[in-house]
C-alpha cells in the first residue's frame, strides 16, 4: 500500500477508536510497517480522534524519528513498546494500542480474558495474554512484554490498557474490537453466573476448524 495510504488508514482507525471510547484526549497509540527498515506512527499529545494524515510520524526501527517533522510533531514515548514486537514479529504489519473500557477494567484486576470458549475470541484473538505492569514511556514496558510477544496477537497491560497486533491496522484495530466485544460479554456472564463452557467434544471440533481455515 501506497504510504498516503496508510496514512489516511491510521487516522481511519484512529478516528473509530476514538469515536468508540477506545481512547480519551491524546491517549493510545497506533503504528505500521512504511518499509524494510522505517514505520509511520501516530504523534505525541494528538487526539486519534482528530488526526490529519500529515500530522504522522516516520521513525526508525528503533523508534526515533528518521526526519523532522513539518510540525514539531514527534512519536509517543510508548512506540517502544511497538518497536519490540515488530523486532519479535516480523509478521507482525500494525500495532494498536488502545484502552477500551471493559477489557482495561479486566487489566485492572489482574485478570485476562479467556477465549477458548468463544469462536470469535479462539479465531480471531488467540490466547489474551496478561502482561505484568511496566511503568508507561520506559523500557520496562516492553520488556515486560517481550516474553509474551511470540506466542500472542493480544495483550492486556497491568493497570494500563490493551495491544493488539495484526497482518494490518485493520486487522490489528478489528483485533481490538473484538477483545472489547468479547470482554463485555464475559463480563455479563460472570454477572448472571458464570460462562457455560462449549462442551469437550465441541471444543475440539472448533480448535480442528480453526487448524484448518474453516473459521
Amino acid at each position: 500500500m501506497h504510504e498516503w495510504e496508510l496514512r489516511k488508514e491510521l487516522c481511519e482507525f484512529g478516528a473509530r477508536a476514538y469515536e468508540r471510547g477506545f481512547l480519551g484526549a491524546s491517549e493510545g497509540n497506533l503504528s505500521v510497517r512504511l518499509g524494510e527498515d522505517c514505520l509511520l506512527c501516530t504523534p505525541s499529545g494528538v487526539s486519534k480522534g482528530h488526526m490529519a494524515p500529515e500530522d504522522l510520524v516516520r521513525i526508525d526501527l528503533a523508534g526515533q524519528p528518521v526526519e523532522e517533522h513539518p510540525k514539531g510533531l514527534v512519536p509517543s514515548s510508548e512506540i517502544r513498546m511497538h518497536v519490540a514486537l515488530y523486532a519479535q514479529r516480523p509478521d507482525c504489519m500494525a500495532v494498536v494500542h488502545a484502552h477500551p473500557l471493559i477489557a482495561t477494567g479486566f487489566a485492572y484486576a489482574g485478570q485476562t480474558v479467556a477465549t477458548a470458549n468463544s469462536p470469535e475470541g479462539a479465531a480471531v484473538l488467540g490466547p489474551v495474554a496478561l502482561v505484568p505492569f511496566g511503568m508507561p514511556g520506559t523500557d520496562e514496558l516492553p520488556d515486560a512484554l517481550r516474553p509474551f510477544a511470540t506466542d500472542h496477537k493480544t495483550f492486556l497491560l497491568a493497570n494500563h490498557g490493551a495491544v493488539t497486533i495484526g497482518s494490518s491496522v485493520q486487522d490489528a484495530y478489528f483485533r481490538m474490537e473484538t477483545l472489547e466485544r468479547l470482554a463485555r460479554v464475559t463480563l455479563v456472564a460472570q454477572m448472571l453466573g458464570g460462562i457455560q463452557e462449549i462442551p469437550a467434544s465441541e471444543l475440539k471440533r472448533l480448535h480442528a476448524a480453526l487448524v484448518s481455515g474453516q473459521l
